[in-house]
Order: structure tokens, then C-alpha cells, then sequence
């Protein structure tokens, strides 16, 4: 995947009448957009003390981008790959729209000033065919092979994070458990804005009641994101981390919500079920912020204050 100088953004679609080519035009132009330098002034700059490059991983039945950041080297000088990093494996949002690359603000400031090896997974898009299940292995198998082939990566295994937005952070929640259930031990996990109920209570949160239609149009978007997520016949828990029987024992969390945001209770209910758990949990409300403001400090202005609380909390649980 490339990225482009300059893009238009395609309007909104209506989503409660999308057709498979409608989304997948949608998609092509939305993320063109995504990965664009007209995007920088919403989406902001990536760090400059990190280098950032796409790889591909050669997976059970497939290969998959992932897009990579790590400290640049200093000077003028091209010193060896800094070896034994802590590794974050970040999950990028948007479920059927979205790219890595419009998240490299916040993982490029990962890698540069932790520092640390972000490898951030360009998981397959939802879509007929291509439900939510087959996303949520991309995130688990990309964190596997990092992990095992840590040396290759110059990554620490034994210092590794999980970290994703919105369905990323969903994605990022059932790697977690996974993990724990492999016996595979992480650090810490990160899960900003979450999705974390694909079931049919998604949309009977109180939350989503609040802000079905302000500050943006959501209830017509989890509805389709839901009806892509969730073909007839799968089971729905099985992707709902809230869900989840057993949440004893994973990595410490930290669990940012903004208020202004139709999933709130999400992030909010499971924090809960965390901590119920034992799990050691920190939520973190952001009054008057709304969904996706992490992604956006271009205009969310207290993206700034997420992005430096999640360094301070990836800081402590990943230093030796």
C-alpha cells in the first residue's frame, strides 16, 4: 500500500442502503483519503524521530501488510537495528473502512519516544465474506508471529503490548484473551473508544441511545457494521470481548472512553467485567470528546493529552 500525496475525501454514504460495490468504492476513496498528506492536517504529523515502512508477513493462507515504526536512526550515520525493543502491536480502527496509515501519528510518537517496535496490522476490512472473525485472526496471528520471531524483529519478547481504536480495540481485547488462553504473557493492553459487544445488546447501551445521531450519524453505521461483523449463523460472542468467559489474568488495561461517543458504555461495561476479574484496569474518560478524537488532533484537542497519557502508561508497564 502507497501512500498519496493528495486525495478527496468521498462523501458520507447513506449505509442503511450500501450495496458490496458501493462499500468497496467507498473504501478505496475513504482510505486513499486516510493515507494521504491532505489527511495530515486532521489526522497529524508523524513523529519525526521514527521510520515507518510497509512489510508484509507471510501468514497461514495469506500474506498481510502491516505498516512499521521505529526509532530512526541518529545522525548521519545507518547503525545497526536497535535490538530487544518492547514490541506494540497495534490494531487500527474503522471495521470495514480504515488503514494503518491514519494512525501514524500516535504510533509513530509510540516508537520514537517509548521507544519501542509498533507493528500495526492492516487486518483484513469487513465485508460479505469477510466477517469480523477473520479480522480478529489477523490481529492474534500478526502478534503470534511477531512474538516468536522476535529476534528477527529485534523485539523484546518478553515486553509487549497490545493497543488498538474502536473495532482495532476489540480486535486488540480478543488478542489479549487469546494470549492469555496460548499461555502467550503480555505486558499490557490499550484499548481507546472500544467496540466491545457485537451481540444483539450492541445498540441497547444507554450510550448509544444518547448519541445515535449527534455529534455524528452512528446508530446507520453500527447497524452496518454489525450486519458485516456478524453473518447470519456466526456467533456473535465468540467476538465480543464483553462476552468473553473467562477475563481473569490478562495484561493490566488501560481503557480510554470519550463521552461524546455512541460505544461509550462499551469501554465503560468492560472495564468492569475487567476489574470484577481481577484484572488490574484503569478507565479513562474524556468529557465532551467524541469517538474517534485519538485519531483526529487536528481538531479534537484533547487527542494530546490521550495520546501522552498512553505513553506514560505504555512507559511504565513496558520499562525493564
Amino acid at each position: 500500500m502507497r501512500d498519496s500525496t493528495t486525495a478527496i475525501r468521498p462523501p458520507e454514504p447513506d449505509f442503511s442502503a450500501m450495496t458490496t460495490a458501493e462499500l468497496l468504492d467507498y473504501r478505496d476513496a475513504e482510505n486513499r483519503f486516510r493515507a494521504s498528506g491532505a489527511a495530515r492536517t486532521l489526522l497529524g504529523e508523524p513523529h519525526p524521530g521514527a521510520a515507518i515502512d510497509w512489510q508484509e508477513i507471510a501468514l497461514p493462507g495469506r500474506d498481510l501488510p502491516v505498516r512499521v515504526y521505529r526509532p530512526a536512526p541518529a545522525g548521519d550515520g545507518e547503525p545497526a537495528v536497535a535490538t530487544r525493543l518492547p514490541l506494540v502491536v497495534h490494531v487500527h480502527g474503522g471495521g470495514f473502512v480504515g488503514t494503518a496509515a491514519q494512525c501514524d501519528w500516535t504510533s509513530s510518537h509510540l516508537a520514537a519516544r517509548l521507544p519501542a517496535l509498533v507493528v500495526s496490522v492492516e487486518h483484513r476490512l469487513l465485508a460479505p465474506g469477510s466477517p469480523l472473525a477473520h479480522a480478529a485472526d489477523d490481529g492474534w496471528d500478526v502478534l503470534r508471529h511477531v512474538v516468536r520471531n522476535a529476534a528477527r524483529w529485534g523485539a523484546d519478547p518478553a515486553r509487549v503490548a497490545v493497543f488498538g481504536e474502536s473495532c482495532g480495540a476489540l480486535i486488540s481485547a480478543l488478542a489479549a484473551v487469546r494470549a492469555q488462553e496460548a499461555g502467550l504473557e503480555l505486558t499490557a493492553q490499550v484499548l481507546v473508544n472500544p467496540v466491545t459487544d457485537v451481540t444483539e445488546t450492541m445498540l441497547a447501551h444507554p450510550s448509544t441511545t444518547e448519541y445515535a445521531y449527534s455529534p455524528t450519524r452512528a446508530l446507520p453505521l453500527l447497524r452496518f457494521f454489525r450486519r458485516l461483523a456478524v453473518p447470519r449463523g456466526a456467533d456473535a460472542r465468540a467476538v465480543s470481548p464483553l462476552y468473553a468467559d473467562d477475563l481473569s489474568g490478562l495484561a493490566p488495561a488501560l481503557v480510554v472512553v470519550p463521552t461524546r461517543d455512541a460505544v461509550a458504555d462499551h469501554g465503560r461495561r468492560y472495564a468492569e467485567r475487567l476489574r470484577a476479574a481481577g484484572t488490574p484496569v484503569r478507565l479513562s474518560e474524556y468529557p465532551g470528546a467524541p469517538h474517534a478524537f485519538l485519531t483526529l488532533p487536528g481538531v479534537q484537542p484533547q487527542a494530546e493529552a490521550a495520546q501522552a497519557e498512553i505513553l506514560a502508561f505504555l512507559r511504565t508497564a513496558l520499562a525493564k
